[in-house]
């Protein structure tokens, strides 16, 4: 198993909100600098979300959602950090009360800078030659991104969205089959019983 780290501990002076991406992050990658990099492009715009107000919707389930979440207060269990699963480094954001969001694509291309590596790793091919390499990419793709122009990184748009829902409370169920309480809206019912979709995809099949 290789580590895919790469170390914040390398003696560059970290400004004090990339650290702090980091360490709540568990360590330093390309991804979570994408993360931090679209929120500090954020933060020119809007305010760190401290309750609900800002609402994140992001289009993968990269290492980047971490830096957003640290940095901008989006988070799933408030409710304001949508996700959508397009597999896409497409990050939009929508302040309540305003006309329009801020869609942000990143144009970077991090699998050329990185090679193909990521697919050796995948395969378990990786030699450790390749994994030294692999380790001198990531690197030097993390320098360019906390160093290159915004408009080098990202193409941005204003543009309208249908202002994304509050968090709701619901009531819990008891399911019928494991015992165990869920969200009323997660319920399903088969032969007659109400249960949790989990049950319930066990009970189909």
């Amino acid at each position: 198993m290789i580590n895919c780290k790469v170390s914040a501990q390398n003696g560059e002076n970290l400004n004090e909100d990339y650290q702090k991406t980091i360490e709540f992050h568990g360590h330093e990658c390309p991804g979570v600098t994408i993360g931090y990099r679209v929120s500090k492009y954020v933060l020119d715009h809007y305010e760190r979300s401290e309750d609900e107000q800002l609402v994140a919707i992001v289009e993968n389930n990269s290492c980047s959602i971490d830096g957003i979440q640290q940095m901008l207060g989006c988070t799933f269990g408030k409710g304001n950090l949508k996700f959508k699963d397009n597999g896409k480094h497409v990050y939009t954001f929508y302040s309540r009360g305003n006309d329009k969001a801020l869609r942000i694509y990143l144009k970077y291309n991090l699998s050329e800078k990185v090679g193909n590596f990521n697919k050796k790793f995948n395969e378990g091919t990786l030699t450790a030659e390749d994994e030294k390499q692999m380790f001198e990419r990531r690197k030097e793709a993390i320098k360019h991104l906390m160093e290159a122009p915004e408009e080098e990184l990202f193409d941005v748009q204003w543009v309208e969205i249908e202002e994304p829902k509050k968090a709701r409370l619901y009531p819990s169920l008891t399911c019928e089959n494991c015992g165990e309480t869920f969200m009323e809206i997660k319920g399903r019912t088969i032969d007659g019983k109400i249960v949790c979709k989990e049950c319930f995809q066990k009970l189909v099949h």
